[in-house]
């Protein structure tokens, strides 16, 4: 059997990131593997990326460094924009929107966790796309983004290779339907069984959850 590369996962990290926003897709895809040719095969490779080679701060005050900036990454298959509070100065920092919309959604996966989608719309990335975010924000979204087609109903919505997931612990659930779509129904299932995740495939908002009887 041939070892494919591992895909390339970048997850960009800021000031006043949710924590959970960032860890939960990095758990997913830095625990993805299989056995292959009588080894063990881990089948993403993950970094973080930051606005620059600095730690940053969490929301609760969590210090973290990542591994590259956006200006020295190395080439990324999939993308990943957490969100929390942070996103939005950030929604008016130039460099970092120039960053996100120099990538081309026709040649990488670009995903968002919460409001980092907030990111994705004002690099013009969710213009004429569905697109989720946290249900708080889901007003504000449509507001500011007229173009873009908000969805309140589902937890992660796909859009060709566009992906936005609702608040929080969606962002484990986009990174599995991310490992679906690249290595199949019988992968995800492994991974969310070995992180002892509940993968829920019926995909309403969480919040939506709380209400029913």
């Amino acid at each position: 059997m041939i070892l494919i590369k591992p895909i390339s996962v970048g997850i960009f990290i800021f000031n006043d990131v949710e924590v959970l926003d960032f860890t939960g897709p990095f758990e997913v895809f830095s625990t993805t593997r299989k056995q292959a040719g009588g080894k063990e095969k881990y089948l993403y490779s993950v970094c973080l990326i930051g606005p620059n080679d600095g730690a940053i701060t969490t929301k609760g005050g969590m210090e973290v460094k990542p591994h590259f900036s956006i200006s020295s990454h190395p080439q990324l298959d999939h993308l990943i924009v957490p969100g929390g509070y942070g996103t939005r100065p950030l929604m008016h920092d130039e460099s970092v929107i120039d960053w996100i919309r120099s990538f081309d959604p026709k040649s990488i996966r670009l995903a968002s966790v919460c409001t980092g989608s907030l990111l994705l719309a004002s690099a013009g990335h969710l213009d004429g796309k569905r697109a989720t975010t946290h249900w708080t924000v889901l007003d504000m979204m449509e507001k500011s983004f007229p173009e873009v087609q908000v969805d309140r109903d589902c937890h992660v919505i796909i859009d060709e290779t566009v992906f936005t997931s609702a608040g929080v612990s969606a962002g484990i659930d986009l990174a599995l339907h991310m490992v679906r779509l690249d290595f199949g129904e019988a992968q995800a299932d492994w991974t969310a069984r070995h992180i002892e995740y509940a993968f829920d495939s019926d995909n309403f908002q969480r919040r939506l959850d709380i209400n029913r009887s």
